[in-house]
């Protein structure tokens, strides 16, 4: 007896949906400004978000939406703990965006799902969050940084010690225009075998 239930309908092409992630395209996070995602547009993004692949159905991750008041005072905290100037830097692209969704790895015991796994499931979770952020309208950027490892960090985000931050998801409206990057080339990065 399968545990999956009904049947989805077989996805058809989608010419939109190909080019828009042919151009996907990171905004930096100190630039990200308002309007970010409405209530409606946040609820959806983040059941998108929820529908990741998971080996074992363990759900090894948990979402922390970061209101204006709890950014504010994780701001504040950081500056005052920052170790560098440059670490207190780095603490715009916490402080600009109007969205941002803290995607946590919550490790589960399976005898069948190892860490590394679960892992990648939570970060697949952030690239959807920010494939449903982008179809929104909105851009986002994906980031780290040393707030994430530090240990006073995070305890003052309520993280466990044995979570890890697979990302701060930024999400809102870039100030300026995307720049592209330099990117890999298909026959530079994917080997073909008989």
């Amino acid at each position: 007896m399968s545990d999956f239930g009904t049947a989805l309908p077989h996805p058809a092409r989608d010419a939109a949906l190909i080019e828009r992630l042919r151009a996907r395209r990171s905004a930096p996070a100190q630039g990200l400004a308002a309007p970010g995602p409405s209530h409606a547009d946040l609820e959806a993004i983040l059941e998108i978000g929820l529908r990741s692949p998971d080996h074992g159905k363990l759900f090894p991750w948990r979402l922390v939406v970061i209101g204006p008041q709890t950014r504010a005072r994780w701001v504040a905290e950081l500056e005052a703990a920052a170790p560098t100037d440059k670490d207190r830097a780095v603490l715009r692209k916490l402080a600009a965006p109007p969205v941002t969704v803290m995607v946590v790895s919550t490790p589960v015991d399976s005898p069948k799902v190892p860490l590394w796994e679960q892992q990648l499931s939570a970060g697949v979770v952030c690239m959807n969050l920010e494939h449903a952020a982008n179809a929104h309208g909105y851009a986002t950027s994906w980031i780290t940084d040393w707030y994430a490892y530090d240990p006073r960090a995070r305890a003052l985000m309520g993280l466990r010690d044995d979570e890890t931050v697979a990302g701060f998801i930024h999400m809102g409206t870039a100030a300026e225009p995307l720049l592209e990057r330099p990117r890999p080339r298909v026959g530079d990065k994917v080997e073909r075998l008989p």
